[in-house]
């Protein structure tokens, strides 16, 4: 059976050969740690890793990414380990892909990209996450489709003298016009969903309220350090990915402010462009943040690779510039010279979330930055403007509170948007009770 690259990893059992290339780079990672994380990635798709082939070149073979004797040495081990899939940790070429499906006919051959999209496909389960995948699968197909219809390839070929198209190209065509109109829908529908998503940040930003974004390599406790912090009850697994969908929860903070912080999609090295792209509306919420916690597993032995990682992907949508507090997390599983040493960088602080250690210091550390654009305001908020009231209660950290016969006079520190909306009851504006009997 021939299989292709459009398939879907099944719960039937999947065995992996994987196969990458050693090759001069300066970003931090290994041969070995890419190997290694793409093991985990195929432990989380649900798949067996069977066995490794790896090859030194200075650059991938144009026509096939490995020699041809090493891909001979891929296609005997598969064999030999009755292996189903063979998965290489950088991206194929469609013409690269559809030469090694022929010199490996028996199995299914993939990249890290096709990996990836498997599993974003298994954890989407929001309505915009499914649409935001189901886009980047297709866009990724796309190119491929030909390889689809190999079988086919003799009957066009034999369609005999004027026949411009045999059944194989017809099929492909009809392939090709359905797979691009399923997009051109998808990305409408997305942008429907993305105004809706805009409608809602505008809402928060008009309201002054200071706004949080978790970001960080995926498995470094986003959704652990979001359940600590707010009782969201976001699922959190020890797994790539577990999490894709945007989460938000109001955050109390120790000087009484009420923020939001919002949970989004783990990073990771080699992060498919097309995923960036179909998850954009949802990284808006990134770049749009008044803060970004970039949480990071200060237990992972290639931390700072990670950390780059995220970095890498920050200024790709364009939200490097947001103020930054680093968050390493799981210091419980820290050397206490180690912790000690990450808790004197300026700029982070260390937490273990799941055990909910280093949480107060946290959160006073959000409330200064929070409170680094405040200024202070005496406003005097007539009875009939309740909610002004609360507003303030909310989203500004009241010093001083009286109820006078012409309203509540408040003394705030507060942001520019909650000034804005207090700024009509300064006091030049409500005259004080004397006034009026004087009148």
């Amino acid at each position: 059976m021939v299989h292709t690259a459009y398939e879907v990893i099944t719960d039937t059992e999947e065995r992996a050969v994987l196969v990458g290339i050693d090759r001069p780079r300066s970003d931090g990672w290994t041969l070995e740690d890419d190997l290694a994380e793409l093991q985990r990635l195929v432990d989380t798709a649900g798949a067996t890793v069977v066995g490794t082939v790896t090859q030194r070149l200075e650059r991938p073979n144009p026509r096939t990414f490995i020699g041809a004797g090493k891909a001979e040495e891929v296609e005997a081990l598969a064999t030999t380990e009755r292996a189903t899939m063979v998965i290489f940790d950088d991206d194929l070429t469609p013409s690269q892909q559809a030469n090694l499906e022929g010199l490996l006919p028996n199995v299914r051959v993939i990249d890290r990209t096709q990996l990836i999209l498997d599993i974003f496909a298994q954890h989407a389960v929001s309505h915009e996450g499914k649409l935001q995948v189901e886009l980047a699968r297709l866009e990724y197909v796309l190119p491929r489709l030909r390889g689809m219809w190999g079988h086919l390839e003799a009957e066009r070929l034999g369609g005999g003298r004027g026949a411009r198209f045999g059944a194989g190209e017809s099929q492909l065509e009809t392939d090709r016009r359905l797979t691009r109109k399923r997009i051109s829908e998808l990305k409408r529908d997305l942008k429907q969903v993305a105004q809706a998503r805009e409608t809602q940040r505008a809402a928060r930003g008009r309201s002054g309220v200071f706004r949080i974004a978790l970001v960080g390599y995926t498995n470094a406790g986003k959704s652990t350090l979001l359940n600590a912090l707010t009782d969201a009850g976001v699922l959190a697994q020890d797994q790539l990915f577990a999490t894709l969908d945007a989460t938000t929860r109001r955050l109390d903070l120790p000087d009484g402010r009420a923020v939001t912080l919002t949970d989004t999609v783990g990073f990771i090295n080699k992060l498919p462009h097309g995923l960036v792209e179909a998850f954009k509306s949802t990284l808006d919420e990134v770049r749009e943040a008044d803060l970004l916690l970039h949480v990071v597993d200060g237990s992972h032995p290639n931390r700072d690779a990670q950390m780059g990682a995220v970095k890498v992907v920050l200024d790709e949508i364009g939200a490097a510039d947001r103020p930054q507090l680093v968050v390493y997390n799981k210091a419980d599983l820290l050397p206490g010279l180690e912790r000690e040493r990450l808790a004197q960088q300026p700029g982070a602080v260390v937490v273990a979330a799941a055990v909910r250690e280093g949480l107060d210091g946290l959160l006073e550390r959000i409330a200064t930055i929070a409170a680094q654009s405040d200024v202070p305001l005496t406003v005097t908020v007539p009875y009939d403007r309740g909610e002004l009231v609360q507003l303030a209660h909310e989203q500004a950290h009241i010093l001083t509170e009286e109820h006078l016969p012409g309203g509540t006079r408040l003394t705030v520190v507060a942001s520019e948007a909650v000034r804005g909306r207090l700024a009509e009851f300064l006091p030049h504006v409500i005259a004080e009770p004397e006034d009026w009997e004087r009148s």
